[in-house]
């Protein structure tokens, strides 16, 4: 049975530190985790990047799985609020904005490659109880996302009932995504300019079926 532990938050000790010493411990945690993933991380590495003692560093966090869902959950959030400030920009064509978003997610991770690698490790199916505690954490927060990727969508040239035509979209995109994850986490080194441009290639293959239907 997966337990999982709610609203982690470091201890007080470690939002009394300087702001350097913050950063450089997230820092350390980023890239670790990006570089190792949860199950292969060591702390001991985490502290000598961070220059900290082992010790300082669980009286930050009780767990090492606290540092990790700290560190997780506060890239995400930065990845959400960048992508929140242009989803105004986005087309009301629900297609067009599928590949629109797709790009905009893809310009951070080019922009911040170790939190996209540690995002891309994080999400990737694995037989992990850290992958188990990962998707009961966020996946409420990836219904939330999808329901405001949707808002103010054009539904007019829908042929299909709204929700059912929603729901089979729903399911492509995560079919899709899970197996783009499983692909690239295999990859030694992740070039995020040339994964955009074959995850956008690829994608817009699958609409352009999806928009003629599969029988002729």
């Amino acid at each position: 049975m997966v337990i999982l532990r709610e609203n982690i938050m470091p201890t007080p000790l470690f939002f009394g530190l300087c702001t350097e010493k913050r950063q450089n411990i997230f820092a350390a945690g980023i890239s670790e985790f990006a570089d190792y993933g949860y199950e292969n991380s060591s702390t001991n590495r985490i502290v000598k990047k961070a220059g900290i003692s082992k010790g300082s560093l669980f009286k930050y966090f009780p767990t090492k799985e606290d540092f990790y869902f700290f560190v997780l959950d506060t890239i995400t959030a930065e990845l959400i609020s960048g992508l929140e400030e242009k989803i105004n920009t986005l087309s009301p064509d629900l297609f067009q904005r599928i590949i629109e978003y797709s790009v905009l997610e893809f310009s951070w991770y080019i922009l911040y490659p170790q939190k996209a690698k540690m995002i891309v490790r994080a999400f990737t199916k694995s037989d992990t109880d850290i992958y188990r505690k990962t998707v009961l954490k966020y996946g409420n927060r990836e219904q939330d996302i999808f329901c405001w990727f949707l808002q103010d969508i054009d539904t007019t040239q829908f042929r299909w009932e709204r929700q059912k035509t929603i729901d089979l979209i729903k399911w492509l995109l995560k079919g899709f995504n899970d197996d783009f994850l499983t692909r690239i986490q295999k990859q030694a080194y992740l070039d995020f300019e040339m994964l955009e441009k074959e995850y956008v290639k690829n994608l817009s293959e699958y609409i352009e079926i999806l928009k003629a239907g599969i029988i002729k």
